[in-house]
């Protein structure tokens, strides 16, 4: 059965459920219809690993105080993390991977490392 390429147009044999003549269209079909999604996610995702790189770097030792200005110094962007954790008291954690802090009194902030307990 001769079949046209979807990405190229290129005429070509092979199964009735083919759509592409080689695996090189199919990568660039797929590629090019992805590419917006994709950029959005790269965006975002490097957004959250500057977050989490800042935050690491300002916590050494695994829990520190220090005020909310010094990460936004940094770049920081409080709109984007992974997760949070609400404690039974009500407070929450919010993370960028492994690298959380909580808004405390004043505009400061207690950078933690996440635990293996807080799920």
């Amino acid at each position: 059965m001769k079949k046209t390429c979807v990405e190229c147009g290129e005429s070509f044999h092979g199964r009735a459920d083919k759509k592409y003549c080689s695996a090189h269209c199919r990568s660039v079909h797929n590629n090019r219809r992805n590419r917006d999604f994709n950029n959005f996610m790269r965006n975002i995702n490097n957004i959250l690993r500057k977050n989490r790189r800042i935050l690491a770097d300002l916590n050494p030792k695994g829990k520190t105080r220090l005020h909310r200005d010094k990460l936004l110094e940094q770049g920081f962007k409080f709109s984007y993390f992974t997760n949070e954790y609400v404690t039974k008291s009500g407070r929450v954690y919010r993370f960028c991977y492994d690298q959380g802090y909580i808004e405390t009194e004043n505009g400061y902030l207690t950078l933690v490392v996440r635990q293996e307990y807080v799920e």
